[in-house]
């Protein structure tokens, strides 16, 4: 895209004028869940920090369309409550029930894990 002045001839996109880019967790969207409370905040991404590797682990080892969506829904509403659209996008795709091993699972599921590695760096990051 480009930003055209009056009379002018288009500017081409700029860190300035470019789209921005979506981080892995919506700063204020876990500051309105946490009314701001900072240390709560660090809690909550350290639990999802903690919790989030074993929600990954329950949802590739799924052996059942119900499995699994128990174990992606359960991903999805961490992902929600912090503000890790990525995540939470990426967990309910897989909720629809092709299992890790069919070729939509497979992709799906690393689908997730790059979202989930890119929130769990970006969590690192914030409270180390």
């Amino acid at each position: 895209m480009s930003v055209a002045a009056p009379n002018s001839t288009p500017i081409p996109d700029t860190p300035a004028t470019a789209a921005p880019r979506r981080r892995p967790i919506d700063l204020v969207h876990l500051a309105r869940q946490t009314h701001g409370n900072r240390d709560l905040e660090a809690e909550i991404l350290a639990l999802f920090l903690r919790q989030s590797p074993q929600q990954l682990a329950r949802i590739a080892a799924a052996a059942s369309p119900e499995a699994l969506f128990e174990a992606a829904h359960q991903l999805k509403g961490s992902a929600r409550a912090i503000g890790a659209w990525t995540v939470a996008d990426s967990a309910e795709a897989i909720e629809g029930g092709d299992l890790p091993g069919s070729t939509v699972g497979n992709d799906r599921l690393a689908t997730l894990e790059r979202a989930l590695a890119g929130a769990n760096d970006f969590i690192r990051a914030l409270i180390d």
